[in-house]
């Protein structure tokens, strides 16, 4: 009954450690994006709202379709502020920016029209799926 007792013990104590050592990993979130310039907008307002709760968390922002846009250079928002400096901002403070190269194909757009910060990717849905999938990234839409 000892030995029983001592194994259950120290199975529950390693799931405890377990359990703490995996809560003091930073949470992975990839901010999908696809619809333009507004969303674009709120999605740095959540991210940087997201960066004051959490400033560990680890944050992908990965983009196709009109979602590309605001990482063109020279992109305004609706107010006709620049996004530049928010993304450079953004990407100073560890968040990734990624360009889907199906949608720079299919648009005729230059890669050299993008913003620095930007990396691309050969699919931003893949990326997405595989962020997800084999990395264990948590999925928002702003």
């Amino acid at each position: 009954m000892k030995a029983l007792w001592r194994t259950l013990t120290l199975f529950f104590a390693s799931l405890a450690f377990a359990a703490v050592a995996h809560a003091a990993d930073p949470v992975k979130v990839v901010y999908h994006l696809s619809e333009g310039i507004p969303q674009a907008s709120r999605a740095v307002q959540n991210i940087r709202n997201h960066l004051a709760a959490d400033p560990s968390a680890k944050i992908v922002v990965v983009t196709h379709g009109l979602g590309i846009d605001f990482l063109l250079e020279g992109a305004t928002n609706q107010m006709e502020q620049p996004f530049a400096g928010a993304v450079a901002d953004l990407a100073n403070r560890g968040i990734e920016f990624r360009v889907c190269n199906n949608t720079l194909v299919a648009r005729k757009i230059d890669a050299a029209k993008l913003v620095p910060e930007a990396k691309i990717v050969p699919s931003g849905v893949a990326e997405v799926a595989r962020l997800q999938a084999r990395e264990g990234f948590v999925y928002l839409r702003p």
